[in-house]
């Protein structure tokens, strides 16, 4: 990872700069760089996913405070054998050093064990109106997730009592085995029996949470959905999700949103779409209409002479962006409507009017309309 651009250079911030310096710095980068406003340019994408890459990091405390100490090399996994020579890097020699040593994943996993452990990632889908995906909306969601025991504090241990040091493994975790094969004597790393890779015994468990630790509560959150957000996207709420073990960080939250299918608009990306009928005398005169936006309404100026299926665009009408860029458009369908339950007086003008433009009309027998006055005329 010696390549890998410094994460404080990608974002364009110090060393010390605050959670919210990061965040402004991340969205400002983010709406720069996004690929939906610069046409598939491929240095912009590149840019895009170091920005992406960097700011999870620097806006996790825990996260950001491996990367301070350690730099990139802190997220790198360890690979057992590195000192032979970096076994791993050829392709079956790594298998051959695994049957013999136990593996680098045992000794690795029996490791993590041992020492403080994340909680797990949470997820809630949350279900809302367009409306409130345009606006923005702020919802109480219930959470059932593990938290520490109040009792033990997250020990385990029965209070007035303490975890205990694992008499097997010495408080590590691990226990070593040496075992002799043609290479020489070999020492096999294994998770500890005793313990379960705890590196503690608790001889006393709590009473509330059985010695775990841990207890499962339901809790209410209110959450802040931001303007823009479309089905499936993600809310992260860092630290929000299961309490972890051993001191441990929490995990995180991720709401996934859902948006419900709307009565009137249609959603396309950013794109709102609707089909607004009107008469067939200001199709054909032109005039304005009011027509209804996700924000209120607007008036549209209808040009003399439209037909149905003819799209009205009003720019900057349609839903926020999630990221920041810009909104998108309010597209309206004209469909017009044929004029329907006609008095007498209603029909004669249309027939009138049908006369001037040299239309022919037949009626219910199939004669025209002039061929019907003349049948009138002679008495037929």
């Amino acid at each position: 990872m010696a390549d890998k651009k410094d994460y404080y250079e990608t974002l364009g911030v110090s060393r010390d700069a605050s959670p919210n310096d990061i965040k402004r710095a991340f969205r400002r980068l983010a709406r720069e760089h996004h690929p939906d406003v610069n046409n598939g340019d491929k240095e912009s994408e590149a840019r895009f996913k170091e920005i992406n890459e960097a700011y999870p990091v620097l806006s996790d405390p825990e996260k950001k405070e491996v990367y301070d100490r350690y730099g990139h090399s802190g997220f790198e996994q360890p690979q057992y054998g590195s000192g032979f020579g970096g076994f791993q890097d050829f392709g079956g020699i790594g298998d051959i050093f695994d049957m013999f040593f136990g593996g680098g994943q045992g000794v690795g996993a029996a490791g993590q064990r041992s020492a403080a452990e994340r909680g797990n990632d949470l997820r809630y889908d949350l279900e809302m109106t367009l409306e409130e995906a345009a606006h923005g909306v702020q919802h109480t969601i219930k959470v059932t997730r593990m938290e520490l025991c109040d009792v033990c504090e997250g020990s385990g241990a029965e209070p007035g009592t303490h975890p205990e040091t694992c008499t097997m493994c010495h408080g590590t975790g691990q226990v070593r085995q040496q075992q002799q094969s043609f290479f020489g004597t070999q020492v096999r790393i294994t998770t500890c029996p005793r313990c379960h890779g705890e590196g503690r015994t608790v001889s006393t468990p709590c009473k509330k949470c059985g010695g775990q630790g841990r207890v499962r509560r339901t809790i209410e959150k209110s959450v802040d959905i931001p303007a823009g957000v479309d089905t499936g996207m993600r809310v992260r709420l860092a630290g929000e999700g299961d309490a972890g073990l051993r001191g441990g960080p929490a995990g995180d939250l991720y709401i996934i949103t859902h948006v419900r299918k709307h009565n009137y608009f249609e959603r396309n990306g950013n794109d709102l779409w609707c089909e607004l009928p009107i008469g067939f005398s200001l199709a054909a005169l032109g005039g304005t209409i009011d027509v209804r936006t996700i924000d209120g309404t607007e008036e549209l100026e209808v040009s003399p002479g439209t037909q149905s299926g003819e799209v009205y665009s009003f720019r900057g009408k349609g839903m926020p962006d999630a990221m920041g860029g810009r909104a998108g458009d309010l597209n309206v369908r004209i469909k017009v409507q044929t004029p329907t339950n006609l008095d007498d007086e209603q029909k004669e003008l249309l027939k009138q009017f049908a006369e001037m433009r040299g239309e022919e009309i037949n009626d219910a027998r199939g004669k025209s309309f002039f061929e019907r006055v003349k049948d009138a005329i002679h008495g037929l």
